[in-house]
């Protein structure tokens, strides 16, 4: 019998899923800590967008995710996470079922400036009951608001972590990831409820 890919390399694969509104910086957030030249599925916003996609107005967002983003990362103990990055926009969440499917948990990226868009993604893993962290986009390490303001926003229970990362800084973006590992492993061997 043929052993497995991670058992010939001794390495133990886990799929991460990065979710959250249109243009919170999910892309970048993958292509900060991917060790990988990333997948990335984006193409230009035109105008036919408009009315359909929720447009920045100020016109800064040229392109958008329209599939999915990929990465990979390799950390302690054999340890390679598999990012699979989510579209934003409502018409797209048909395929977060997909993406999500065989994930140990999910990272939720906000921006507080339209803390709204972040509610999508928490009741697809709380209905889920998968695992998630919800990581604050700073924005040039910016925090207009407190974690227990954003937590209060979201309305998101006091065992869900949240943190702060600038989806461009890879440390930031490590430490979220770490989080995430360490909750869902916390969870999984206390069996404790997502939510």
């Amino acid at each position: 019998m043929a052993s497995s890919p991670s058992e010939q390399t001794g390495l133990t694969p886990v799929k991460i899923v990065v979710a959250g509104g249109f243009g919170v910086g999910k892309t970048t957030f993958v292509g900060a800590i991917s060790e990988i030249e990333p997948l990335r599925s984006e193409a230009i916003i035109t105008e036919a967008s408009a009315g359909i996609d929720d447009l920045f107005e100020d016109g800064t967002k040229t392109e958008t995710t329209v599939a999915m983003d990929f990465g990979r990362i390799s950390l302690k103990h054999q340890l390679v996470l598999y990012l699979f990055g989510t579209p934003g926009q409502d018409r797209f969440h048909f395929m977060w079922n997909e993406l999500a499917r065989g994930a140990i948990g999910a990272v939720v990226l906000v921006d507080t400036r339209r803390i709204e868009a972040g509610f999508a993604a928490i009741d697809f893993f709380e209905k889920r009951d998968t695992p998630f962290v919800v990581a604050i986009n700073t924005f040039h390490g910016r925090k207009h608001h407190t974690i227990d303001e954003v937590r209060n926003a979201l309305q998101i229970a006091p065992q869900i972590p949240i943190v702060y990362c600038d989806a461009r800084v890879r440390v930031d973006v490590q430490r979220v990831l770490v989080t995430l590992v360490e909750h869902a492993l916390n969870l999984a061997t206390t069996g404790a409820s997502v939510h």
